[in-house]
């Protein structure tokens, strides 16, 4: 892959990756407002945001058509990434620093992992 090809699609998955942050950073405010605990409320949010970042990564960033043989490996590469979200905000939290700002670092540790593992692994020609 070039490097001009790499680089359009690390920009589009800013792209994808950003709305699908803004989906779980969205529902994991929502829940939290909820009473619904930090580790389920970050875990629920996660989930709804990695079926939107399949469908945009899928079409927008790698322009294949979503469908259910690349899904489970994407998810599995998603629910690695969710270990290192969730450890992250976890972590931080514990730390004092307040829930959302830990989440917003927790997705920005796992959007590297996860974009390594969609590009290598999982939409790779």
């Amino acid at each position: 892959m070039g490097r001009s090809l790499l680089g359009q699609r690390l920009l589009r998955y800013v792209v994808t990756g950003g709305t699908a942050a803004l989906v779980d950073l969205g529902g994991f405010a929502l829940l939290l407002q909820l009473s619904v605990p930090l580790a389920l409320a970050g875990t629920a949010s996660f989930g709804v945001a990695l079926l939107v970042n399949y469908g945009l990564t899928a079409r927008f960033v790698f322009q294949v058509r979503p469908g259910l043989r690349r899904l489970p490996v994407f998810a599995l590469g998603a629910l690695m990434g969710l270990c290192i979200n969730m450890g992250v905000t976890l972590w931080l939290s514990g730390l004092g620093l307040a829930p959302l700002l830990a989440k917003c670092a927790g997705i920005g540790t796992a959007f590297v992992f996860n974009f390594g593992i969609n590009a290598l692994v999982v939409f790779r020609r």
